[in-house]
């Protein structure tokens, strides 16, 4: 929707032809503005250049005299003089517009300002502050930022530099890697009073070991009992492992839906395509009539015809557009009808050739269509290429598509006793009681593309 959107803008600021309507406004109607023009005799103020005639700046002094000079600067030919009172809106959105949030590199300058060291120390800290991304890490070696520098930064510099960099705020930023932005965290807590030295020796001797869930043995080699390791833990897991993440927010995408489902009372779907606030677009009357007028130069008229088929075109093709995701629609709901009340658990499967066949297109036509839409559902938003997926047969002979597969998969690990997870085989032994007879291998795949670790990395002590 918002790439159509700034089609529509680069054609209405290309294509004079090309006019916006508001909803509601008789296409019919004919401009009000045309209709007084027309019946008082009034004419736009218009200088034309090229044919050199003095009844355009006669009209204009005559309103200099009449309405004095501030009336050729405030307002220009074509645009309306606005209301007494009436503040500009444009000037007031810019005004109250937010601004922009502060980078995490702008944020460790300003502090860095405050740093008392020396000249070459702080040319260092500045360098260094430029490569800090944006999770605060320093990703680049100090050696290679030596080469790089302009002013022939030391080594040393940069070392001493880096040690003041990572006291700045927050916590972690300017670490080389997870186990330093950790330990970093861990050590202002410790400056402020607290005992952390059992989570420092996790992060700086077991980290490996707490990746792959390997407790007992972390235990047995610290001395320390299960509980207190697993405490120890705990604590960690509220550090931050992207500390520059704390500076500023990172604006989620807003999802429009472009198609909104509903069941009605009867049991029947509902399609609709919303047009929120979208003006309609149409041609200009005022360049229809000139097209039709004998008397229009025969230049200028060439011009508007060719910019009347470039809208009629757009127009075309935005209709074309909402009729063929309308078609695609009905035909994905007809197979996925069981979707709207049970969920992703009763997803079919549905190539788009199959689609492509019944609306009567290519099935390029297809993907291109649903690509980057989605719908709302009762159930939820969801991408509209979701509901096209290949699957397999259950014992008993029900079609079930991959992202249903998944869904249960999901679900048999969620109720598992986490004490004694289930591996990949058992995994595979409770989707073929649940219809779905699929080989290990596969469960493996569809578990990593979930994100969801294996048996001994989910077991819980």
């Amino acid at each position: 929707m918002l790439a159509l959107q700034e089609r529509i803008e680069a054609e209405l600021q290309s294509n004079p032809v090309l006019e916006l309507r508001d909803p509601g406004v008789d296409e019919e109607a004919p401009p009000q503005r045309e209709e007084e023009a027309e019946q008082t005799g009034e004419r736009d103020l218009v200088i034309d250049p090229d044919n050199g005639s003095s009844e355009g700046f006669e009209r204009l002094a005559e309103f200099v005299d009449e309405y004095g000079s501030e009336f050729v600067n405030s307002v220009a030919p074509g645009r309306p003089r606005p209301p007494a009172g009436e503040r500009d809106r444009k000037l007031d959105a810019m005004a109250n517009a937010p601004a922009p949030e502060q980078s995490l590199d702008e944020y460790l300058l300003q502090q860095w300002a405050f740093v008392e060291t020396g000249e070459k120390v702080r040319s260092a800290g500045q360098l260094i502050i430029t490569f800090v991304d944006e999770d605060g890490y320093l990703r680049t070696p100090l050696e290679e930022l030596a080469k790089q520098s302009k002013s022939q930064v030391s080594l040393a510099d940069l070392r001493t530099a880096l040690a003041l960099v990572q006291t700045l705020e927050p916590p972690g930023v300017g670490a080389r890697d997870l186990r330093e932005c950790l330990l970093l965290q861990l050590t202002a807590e410790a400056a402020a009073g607290a005992d952390v030295s059992l989570e420092m020796d996790l992060v700086r001797r077991f980290l490996r070991d707490i990746e792959m869930n390997r407790l007992p043995q972390i235990a047995r080699r610290t001395g320390r009992t299960l509980q207190q390791i697993k405490a120890a833990i705990e604590g960690l897991s509220r550090l931050n492992p992207r500390p520059g993440s704390l500076v500023g927010t990172r604006a989620a995408p807003t999802i429009t839906p472009d198609v909104m489902i509903d069941v009605l009372a009867d049991g029947q779907v509902s399609i609709m395509l919303p047009e929120g606030n979208q003006p309609t677009l149409h041609i200009s009357k005022l360049y229809r009539r000139m097209v039709r007028d004998r008397s229009t130069d025969r230049a200028a008229r060439q011009f508007i015809v060719r910019n009347i088929r470039s809208a009629q075109w757009l127009i075309s093709a935005i209709q074309q557009r909402r009729e063929t995701v309308r078609r695609v629609v009905e035909e994905v709901f007809k197979v996925q009808r069981r979707f709207l009340d049970d969920g992703q658990e009763a997803l079919k499967p549905l190539p788009m050739s199959d689609v492509a066949a019944k609306v009567g297109v290519h099935v390029a036509t297809v993907s291109r269509a649903v690509a980057g839409k989605y719908v709302q559902t009762p159930v939820g938003i969801y991408p509209l290429r979701m509901f096209f997926s290949g699957g397999t047969t259950t014992s008993d002979g029900q079609d079930l598509a991959w992202d249903a597969v998944k869904f249960k998969l999901r679900e048999i690990i969620a109720a598992e006793d986490k004490s004694r997870p289930l591996n990949d085989d058992a995994l595979a032994e409770e989707l073929k009681k649940h219809g779905p007879n699929i080989a290990r291998r596969t469960v493996a795949k569809y578990r990593k593309l979930l994100g969801i670790a294996p048996a001994r990395r989910r077991r819980q002590y």
